[in-house]
């Protein structure tokens, strides 16, 4: 089996999570499949001393960057994020741009995108990062594309993640692209994660992207809409739920969530759809009728404008096999 090695870069301030979450995939991921050295990883910080994490923790890296790569560069290079990546060393940076490039694939997790942009090493790409960071990364580098929206992105041999646990997401995904689907299921039944939590399933749920309501029969109505997709949920069904008029309940709807109830509802109906693509075995016309799309043709046209893809080539691509 071939060796890809991976050297994960260490820096204060750095989030410790995003550092061993995709640590131990990678470490366990050569044993699931039957050879514990196909992914060495090797971690490094400038000069090779210590590091402190953003939570306290101290790290003890195996070696300084230079002498990582001295004897050729990694196949794998792996920019963790966290509060170090606001004011990056310098050196750091000059590291990145010159070393980064030489990697067979690199990879950030959440912030460690900063660190890639600063470096020059994202111009043209499309690539994302944790949600609060996104509108940041996109007005100090312009030239970068910026998609706020999914977990991982991969463009090429880059592959950028959204915040902290999205690291394990995309690493997993990096796994069962080497090694096989098996071995990523057997890294993630033993970390207890989801295997196929999808590259461009959103940062956020429908409920989470919005904000709370502060008013309690709005709050329960959020939660309603969540449960019952299917439902008539036009403006006026809901302001006669929530017993408001129609434009007093969209006024207050919009003010307390930030959204209007039309799109809040779209949302949930296509995250509904979406989880019943992925995890069921539901014809098209089934999923749709019970996410409220009514129809297939329905369903397809909120598809293609939110995911740019048809139901059916989405299940094709992110539908868990029943083994």
């Amino acid at each position: 089996m071939a060796r890809r090695p991976v050297l994960i870069a260490l820096f204060d301030d750095v989030q410790s999570l995003d550092v061993t979450g995709p640590l131990e995939v990678f470490s366990g991921a050569g044993a699931a499949a039957g050879d514990p050295g196909a992914y060495p990883v090797t971690t490094a910080s400038l000069g090779g001393g210590p590091v402190r994490t953003s939570s306290g923790l101290r790290l003890l890296p195996d070696t300084g960057l230079d002498e990582a790569v001295a004897a050729g560069p990694p196949h794998t290079l792996l920019v963790p994020g966290g509060n170090g990546t606001r004011s990056p060393d310098p050196a750091l940076i000059d590291w990145l741009r010159v070393h980064a490039p030489r990697a067979e694939r690199l990879v950030s997790v959440c912030t460690g995108a900063l660190l890639l942009a600063e470096a020059g090493l994202l111009d043209g790409h499309r690539v994302t990062t944790h949600w609060n960071a996104c509108d940041h990364l996109a007005r100090r580098h312009p030239g970068v594309l910026v998609d706020p929206e999914p977990i991982f992105v991969r463009d090429g041999r880059l592959a950028t993640s959204a915040g902290v646990t999205a690291g394990i997401d995309l690493t997993l995904a990096l796994v069962e692209e080497d090694l096989g689907r098996d071995a990523a299921l057997t890294v993630a039944r033993h970390l207890v994660v989801f295997l196929r939590r999808p590259g461009n399933q959103a940062q956020f749920s429908a409920q989470l992207a919005a904000q709370t309501a502060r008013r309690e029969p709005l709050r329960d109505l959020q939660a309603w809409i969540t449960e019952h997709p299917e439902a008539d949920l036009s403006v006026e069904a809901l302001a006669a739920r929530a017993r408001l008029s129609p434009r007093h309940f969209a006024r207050a709807f919009r003010a307390e969530t930030g959204t209007t109830p039309g799109r809040y509802v779209d949302r949930v109906r296509l995250e509904h759809a979406r989880r019943l693509l992925e995890e069921t075995t539901l014809g098209v016309e089934e999923v749709a009728r019970a996410s409220g799309h009514g129809t297939s043709e329905a369903m397809r046209r909120a598809f293609t404008k939110a995911l740019g893809t048809a139901p059916a080539d989405y299940r094709r691509r992110f539908h868990a096999p029943v083994r």
